[in-house]
C-alpha cells in the first residue's frame, strides 16, 4: 500500500459506480510529480440507495474516518479544516462530471500494489486473462479498503485521511460514464463486398480525384 500510515482494519464498501478506473497500470498523480505511481479508481456512492446491510458497512467506514481524524488531527472528521483532506467527499464538488452530483458521495481509492479484480463469480479480471474490458467507467463494483492518515511528517505535500484500496469485485454492468461504445457496436453496417472480392491491382488510383467531387 502507498500510505504513510496504514491502519490494519479492512472494510468492504457498499456497491459503487466506478469512475476513472486505473487498475492495471500504475500512474503518477498529476498533482504531485514526485509521488510514486499508483493504481486506483474513483468510487461514486448514492447513500439513498443503500440496502440495510450497506448502511452498516458505510457507518463502519465513517466511524473509522472519524476515529483516525481525532487521533491524528485532533478533530472530528466532519470538522476537519479545509487544508486537511477528508477522503470521502460530496458529489456536488464534481457536479460537472457524469455520474457525480447531488445525492452522491465519492472517494479516490488508491494503492501502490496492483489490486486483485474479480467478477461476481470470483473469476479473475485483467489483461492477462483477456477480459480487461469488463472494467470500465460506469460499471458497478465493491471493494475492500482501509482507512489511513497521511501528511503527518513535517514538509509533507498535503495531509488528511483517505481510503486505501485492496481488491475490487465487479457486481454488474452499467451505462458507461465516458460515452464510449464497443468497436463491434460501431460497425453493424456491412462492409462493401468490393473490398473483399477484388485484388489491390483492381483499384487503380492513377486517375484519382481529390475526393471533393461528390455533390
Amino acid at each position: 500500500m502507498a500510505e504513510e500510515k496504514k491502519e490494519s482494519t479492512r472494510f468492504t464498501t457498499p456497491v459503487f459506480r466506478m469512475s476513472f478506473p486505473n487498475l492495471y497500470v500504475a500512474r503518477k498523480s498529476g498533482d504531485d510529480p514526485d509521488a510514486k505511481p499508483k493504481f486506483g479508481l474513483s468510487a461514486i456512492w448514492t447513500p439513498a440507495n443503500f440496502t440495510p446491510r450497506e448502511k452498516e458497512l458505510w457507518l463502519k467506514i465513517m466511524k473509522e474516518l472519524d476515529a483516525i481524524s481525532r487521533k491524528d488531527f485532533g478533530s472530528p472528521w466532519k470538522e476537519l479544516p479545509d487544508n486537511v483532506r477528508r477522503g470521502v467527499r460530496d458529489g456536488c464538488a464534481k457536479s460537472g462530471l457524469e455520474g457525480y452530483g447531488k445525492g452522491t458521495r465519492f472517494a479516490n481509492l488508491t494503492t501502490q500494489s496492483r489490486p486483485g479484480v474479480i467478477t461476481k463469480d470470483k473469476e479473475d479480471i485483467g489483461p492477462e486473462h483477456g477480459n480487461a474490458e469488463l472494467i470500465y467507467p460506469g460499471c458497478y463494483c465493491r471493494a475492500t479498503v482501509n482507512v489511513y492518515s497521511f501528511g503527518l511528517k513535517k514538509g509533507s505535500k498535503g495531509k488528511g485521511v483517505a481510503l486505501g484500496l485492496f481488491n475490487v469485485q465487479k457486481v454488474k454492468d452499467g451505462e458507461r460514464l465516458d460515452n464510449r461504445t464497443a468497436a463491434k457496436d460501431d460497425f453493424d453496417e456491412e462492409l462493401d463486398s468490393a473490398w473483399l472480392d477484388q485484388e489491390d491491382s483492381d483499384f487503380d488510383n492513377s486517375d484519382d480525384t481529390d475526393g471533393d467531387d461528390f455533390e
